[in-house]
C-alpha cells in the first residue's frame, strides 16, 4: 500500500498575529492530527473512526450507559450513537443487553475486546506522545506539563453550556 501523500501544513504563525482562541485551536487541531497520523504510521491496526474511540473511552469510564445516556455526553444526536454503536457491535467492541434498571431500554457495555482495543489504543497514543515529549528540550516539556492543569480547566470550561449574549 502506498503512503498518502502529506497535505501542506502553513507554518505556525508568530505570536500576536493571531487572536490566542485561534492559535489555541489551531494547535490542538495540528496535535490531533499529527498524533492519530503518527500511530497510524507506526501501528497500521489503528483505525478505528476517532468517534468510535471516544465512545469507547466514555464506556471505559461510564458503563454500561444508555444511548441517550452516550449522545449526551458526547452532543451528538442519538440517532448518530445509535449507528456507531451498531457498527462497534459488528466489530465486537461492545455489547448492548437490556437495562437492568429499567427493562424497557437498552444498555451498552464493553467487551472484552473493546477493553482490550481501548487499553491498545491509549498505549499506544502513551508511548508516542512520551517520545515525542522527550525529545523537547527540559523547558519546552516543562511548559507543556505546567500547562496541563490549566487545559484541563478550559476543557471543562468548553462543556458548560455557552452563552453568547
Amino acid at each position: 500500500m502506498s503512503a498518502q501523500p502529506r497535505s501542506e501544513v502553513p507554518p505556525p504563525r508568530p505570536t500576536g498575529e493571531a487572536p490566542d482562541a485561534r492559535q489555541l485551536t489551531e494547535a490542538v487541531t495540528r496535535l490531533r492530527r499529527a498524533l492519530r497520523a503518527s500511530i497510524r504510521t507506526d501501528y497500521p491496526w489503528e483505525a478505528l473512526p476517532m468517534a468510535q474511540v471516544e465512545l469507547l473511552q466514555v464506556l471505559g469510564e461510564h458503563s454500561p450507559a444508555r444511548i441517550s445516556d452516550l449522545a449526551a455526553r458526547q452532543r451528538l444526536a442519538p440517532s448518530t450513537v445509535s449507528g456507531l454503536i451498531g457498527q462497534m457491535i459488528t466489530a465486537g467492541l461492545v455489547a448492548r443487553d437490556v437495562d437492568v434498571a429499567d427493562r424497557r431500554a437498552s444498555a451498552v457495555t464493553l467487551t472484552d475486546a473493546g477493553r482490550e482495543q481501548l487499553a491498545a489504543w491509549i498505549a499506544a497514543h502513551e508511548r508516542r506522545m512520551d517520545a515525542a515529549l522527550s525529545a523537547l528540550g527540559d523547558t519546552e516539556r516543562a511548559a507543556i506539563l505546567g500547562a496541563l492543569p490549566a487545559l484541563f480547566r478550559l476543557a471543562e470550561k468548553l462543556d458548560e453550556p455557552f452563552d453568547d449574549e
